[in-house]
C-alpha cells in the first residue's frame, strides 16, 4: 500500500482536479478512500464517474450507494445508465461507453486525471488472458499504470496491490463497499483465471504480481522503442492509403508486420478485433509472392489488394462506368484532367494527341474500359486489346476499370492517354487542328510507377 499512497502523492499537485471511476466494489472504493486522504492536504478536486450497467437487479441499489457516500465526503457525483443491446460483444461494447462517459466528464472538468481501481491481479488476468487468446507486444503488456493523453492522463495507481491487499485496507480502514457477484460466475472467462490460474501462481511467488508488472514495463519499454522505428518506417513506405511494397520488402520480418498492423488498425479503428493473426500472416505472404495482382477478402466487406508495386484497401462495391464529352477541358477526377490547347511545342508524348477532326466523328467522349475493347496503335499494324495494352504497361489491376480512354461518337478508341494514341494521332509535320493535353498530378504519376 505505501507504494501506491507515495505514488499518488508524487504524482497529484495541489488543488488538480481528479475524475474516478467509482464503481462502489471494494477497489474503487479503496483507492477513493486513499484520494480523501490527499484531498485533506492538497485541497483536489474529486469527480467521481459511475456507470450503471444496468445488467443486474442490485444496479440501482449501487447506483444510490455511491451517490450518498460521494454526498457525504463532499465529491461531484457524475453517473449514467447504460442500455446495450448488443449482448453479443457484451464486454467490449460496456468497456467502450464507460471510457466514452468518462472522457466526457473529465472533459467537462477540465481534469488534470482520469484514475481508475485496476489492480495488480487486474493485470496478470488481462496478460494471460492475451497470451491464451493471441494478441500483439502491445497487448501482451496489458495495461499502462500510466497513459498520456493531449489534456489529461488516464492514471492506474492500484497496479502495485493485489486483490487480497486491497481487501485487508478496506476491513483494517472500515470502508464500506459492494460486491458485484457476477465475478463469481464461473460463466465469464476472466474469473476463471482469478479463481484458478491466480492462486496457483501467488502460491509459487506470493509476490508474483510484482514480476509480471516489471514483465509488462519491459515491453511497454520495448513497444515504445518499436513505435518510434515503425513510424520512420511508415514515413517511407505508406501514403495515400497505399504502402509501397518495393520500400516495404526491404525492412525485416518485424516491421513489416508492424507497418501492416498500423494500416489494418488505420483502417478499421474499433472494429480491429475482428482480425487476427491468420489474416496479418495472408497479408504478409501476399506482400512477398510473385504474382502481381492479388485480392485477400476481409471482414466489413473489405478488400486488401495488391497491384504490382502496392497494396491498398477497397470495398467490395464496384465503381459504375463513367462518360463524359471532351471538349475544352475535362477533370476526369482530383488528378487527371484534359486540356485543349492551340500549339504545343511537344513532339512527341503519350500525354500529348493532335487530331484532324475530319478523320473523326466529333464530338470526342472520354470513357471508362468496355470488356472487348482495342484500338489501332500507332505504327503497328492491325489492333490491340486494351486489356493487353494496360498489363503490358502495368497499369494496376484496380486502375484498369477507371482508367479514362478517349473515343470519337462512333466509338473509335483515339487515346490511352499517357500510354497509347492511335493510327488517327498526327505527326508534326502533317495536317492537325485539335490538340489534347492529359495532365496528371505528381501524387498520380507516382502511382503509374
Amino acid at each position: 500500500m505505501q507504494k501506491t499512497i507515495e505514488f499518488l502523492n508524487s504524482t497529484i499537485k495541489e488543488r488538480e482536479i481528479v475524475v474516478l471511476g467509482l464503481s462502489g466494489g471494494p477497489d474503487s472504493m479503496c483507492l477513493l478512500h486513499l484520494l480523501l486522504k490527499i484531498k485533506e492536504k492538497k485541497n483536489i478536486t474529486i469527480i467521481c464517474a459511475h456507470v450503471n450497467h444496468n445488467l443486474r437487479k442490485e444496479s440501482a441499489e449501487e447506483e444510490t450507494f455511491v451517490k450518498r457516500i460521494c454526498e457525504q465526503k463532499d465529491c461531484i457525483f457524475e453517473t449514467i445508465r447504460l442500455n446495450i443491446k448488443n449482448q453479443k460483444n457484451l464486454e467490449n461494447q460496456a468497456r467502450k461507453e464507460r471510457y466514452t462517459f468518462f472522457n466526457q466528464i473529465v472533459r467537462k472538468y477540465a481534469a488534470n486525471y482520469l484514475m481508475t481501481a485496476h489492480h495488480g491481479d487486474d493485470l496478470m488476468e488481462t496478460i494471460l488472458m492475451h497470451l491464451t487468446r493471441g494478441s500483439n507486444l502491445k497487448g501482451y503488456a496489458g495495461f499502462k499504470k500510466i497513459t498520456s493523453y493531449p489534456h489529461y492522463q488516464l492514471i492506474r495507481p492500484l497496479i502495485y496491490l493485489t486483490k487480497e491487499e486491497i481487501l485487508h485496507y478496506c476491513e483494517k480502514e472500515k470502508i464500506e463497499y459492494r460486491v458485484d457477484k457476477s465475478n463469481e460466475s464461473r460463466m465469464i472467462t476472466r474469473n476463471r483465471y482469478r479463481m484458478d490460474v491466480l492462486p496457483f501462481l501467488k502460491q509459487e511467488n506470493k509476490n508474483v504480481h510484482q514480476k509480471f508488472l516489471k514483465f509488462s514495463e519491459e515491453l511497454e519499454l520495448i513497444e515504445d522503442y518499436l513505435m518510434k522505428n515503425t513510424e520512420i518506417a511508415l514515413t517511407q513506405v505508406y501514403d495515400f492509403g497505399k504502402v509501397n511494397l518495393r520500400k516495404l520488402n526491404k525492412f525485416d520480418l518485424l516491421m513489416k508486420k508492424r507497418v501492416i498492423e498500423y494500416v489494418l488498425k488505420e483502417e478499421y479503428g474499433d472494429n480491429i478485433h475482428l482480425l487476427n493473426d491468420r489474416h496479418v500472416t495472408s497479408i504478409l505472404k501476399m506482400t512477398e509472392a510473385i504474382k502481381p495482382n492479388m485480392k485477400i477478402y476481409l471482414p466489413l466487406e473489405k478488400i486488401i489488394v495488391k497491384e504490382y508495386n502496392k497494396i491498398y484497401f477497397c470495398n467490395k462495391k464496384t465503381k459504375k462506368r463513367e462518360e463524359y464529352i471532351l471538349e475544352d477541358y475535362l477533370k476526369w477526377n482530383d488528378f487527371e484532367e484534359f486540356i485543349k490547347v492551340e500549339n504545343t511545342s511537344i513532339p512527341k508524348s503519350n500525354f500529348i494527341i493532335k487530331l484532324n477532326s475530319n478523320d473523326l466523328v466529333l464530338p470526342l467522349k472520354v470513357r471508362t474500359r468496355k470488356e472487348k475493347d482495342s484500338m489501332e496503335v500507332k505504327n503497328l499494324k492491325g489492333t490491340k486489346k486494351v486489356k493487353d495494352i494496360f498489363i503490358n504497361e502495368k497499369v494496376p489491376k484496380g486502375k484498369r476499370e477507371t482508367y479514362p480512354i478517349v473515343v470519337d461518337s462512333q466509338d473509335n478508341i483515339i487515346w490511352i492517354p499517357g500510354l497509347k494514341k492511335s493510327k488517327f494521332d498526327k505527326n508534326i509535320d502533317e495536317f492537325y487542328d485539335i490538340i489534347y493535353k492529359y495532365v496528371i498530378s505528381e501524387e498520380q504519376k507516382n502511382e503509374k510507377k
